[in-house]
């Protein structure tokens, strides 16, 4: 379907929008233009929401806020935010009096007419996205970016063209429910995630397949050769299957040897592209991003594109971002690592040992895969949140722990750093890298990894 069609089709349909947040306050405004009767659909009260509640209403939406905000809706679509648990009892029960539940995501992928690449994974998701969309610019190309990554495309699908490249991050409450399939897929990892809201693991596991399991013949896959559940799903790809890997040589996809280079093998050739001291980011998960994007964009970008972005690019924020040195300390802000192997990551990309910020919101992720890597990386730990004390309890029933690090509980992120200031000296690390969601205090990393950055300014 071309998207005037699809327009057409809105004019006085009734359409709930459920979330009002970054994603779904342009797509409101954008329906209420094109002639159809929004509903604007969130849990939070009026006040929680503040101005753009009333913005809303003005330009025209009917709000239904609250506990109840899913209740008896009589519309004709319902588009869920990507955070939005597929199975909710309420779009169970819409599904059944006949009521299309889709997402803007889902829309866009019927509509679009450019080349799509899509990124999804556990970790290293937003940081590959950009890192596409930047090499594909450095070619000269015109890109949208956007997806998980916190901008709605549906508004725009009017600019775009045959001609352009559309980079998407996924999330798994977005593949859920897809039944369209990107140009080119790429599965950075899977690992345990978001267990506090899929069923069980399998149910990760399905909704991440489903980013490939819709392509076709000429379309290319991008699988980490190094990670068991992604090896798993090179039976199900149908068109060229690409991987890339950072332990082992490749004859297709992206590789790291011994020596520190990057290599790129296509079609019996084997091309070193670059020294992995080129890359200005930091850590070996990033040598990975880069491993993944390459294989990703090769043939459609020169060599020379890829290695200016390696230069160039300082890395994506709340991604073990520096944030300042304050007398002689240095302050890093990796909000994103809402998750153990996230923060695993963090931590393997300091060649010392720091002193580290973590815990938050509980999503029913074991954290004892951390332990090691926590004795070995760890200086003193600062433990806040819901899941401090399980951590705790992780770090103090491994069999190796002597009583080192120390492990200091704290009130909450404020406290930690008042008191990380307190015991560092000059030379000294401190990151912010939770391993925990946010939600249990703030409404998103990136709110988190804001106050922290506040926080460590204000020294």
């Amino acid at each position: 379907m071309d998207c005037k069609k699809f327009f057409e089709q809105i004019k006085g349909k009734r359409i709930a929008m459920c979330g009002i947040g970054v994603s779904n306050t342009p797509l409101i405004l954008d329906f209420l233009n094109k002639g159809a009767s929004v509903y604007a659909c969130d849990k939070r009260t009026r006040e929680m929401i503040g101005d753009t509640a009333d913005m809303l209403e003005k330009a025209g939406a009917e709000l239904k806020l609250g506990d109840g905000y899913l209740d008896n809706l009589e519309v004709d679509i319902i588009f869920r935010t990507p955070g939005m648990n597929w199975n909710l009892p309420e779009l169970d029960s819409a599904r059944k009096k006949g009521i299309a539940v889709t997402s803007e995501m889902e829309v866009f992928f019927d509509l679009c007419p450019a080349t799509v690449f899509a990124v999804t994974g556990s970790d290293g998701k937003t940081t590959t996205t950009t890192l596409i969309a930047k090499m594909l610019e450095a070619e000269g190309k015109k890109v949208f970016v956007g997806g998980n990554i916190g901008k709605p495309l549906l508004p725009e699908i009017e600019n775009i063209t045959a001609e352009d490249f559309v980079v998407v991050e996924l999330s798994s409450f977005q593949l859920i429910s897809m039944r369209k399939s990107p140009d080119v897929a790429v599965v950075t990892n899977v690992a345990p995630n978001h267990l506090d809201v899929h069923k069980n693991m399998d149910e990760y596991v399905e909704a991440k397949k489903n980013v490939i399991l819709h392509q076709n013949a000429f379309s290319r896959t991008v699988l980490n050769r190094d990670n068991e559940i992604t090896e798993g799903f090179r039976s199900y790809v149908r068109g060229q299957s690409l991987g890339f890997s950072m332990e082992r040589k490749l004859n297709n996809g992206a590789w790291l040897s011994h020596d520190g280079y990057l290599h790129m093998a296509y079609r019996g050739m084997d091309v070193p592209i670059m020294h992995r001291s080129d890359i200005t980011i930091l850590g070996d998960h990033n040598v990975a991003n880069y491993l993944t994007a390459i294989t990703a964009v090769w043939g459609y970008v020169g060599v020379d594109s890829i290695r200016k972005v390696a230069k160039e690019f300082g890395g994506v924020e709340h991604r073990i971002e520096f944030v300042r040195e304050v007398n002689g300390v240095k302050y890093y802000n990796d909000s994103i690592a809402s998750s153990p192997t996230r923060t695993i990551a963090g931590l393997k990309a300091f060649g010392k040992k720091v002193h580290l910020i973590a815990g938050g919101y509980d999503k029913h992720i074991p954290f004892e895969p951390m332990v090691p890597y926590i004795l070995e990386k760890v200086e003193k730990l600062y433990l806040c949140g819901h899941t401090a004390q399980k951590i705790e309890e992780a770090v103090r029933n491994d069999e190796n722990y002597n009583g080192y690090p120390e492990i200091i509980r704290v009130a909450d992120i404020k406290e930690a750093v008042e008191k990380a200031q307190k015991d560092t000296k000059q030379g000294d690390i401190v990151t912010l890298s939770p391993a925990c969601a946010s939600f249990d205090a703030f409404p998103n990393f990136a709110a988190r990894g804001n106050y922290f950055k506040e926080l460590v300014n204000g020294l």
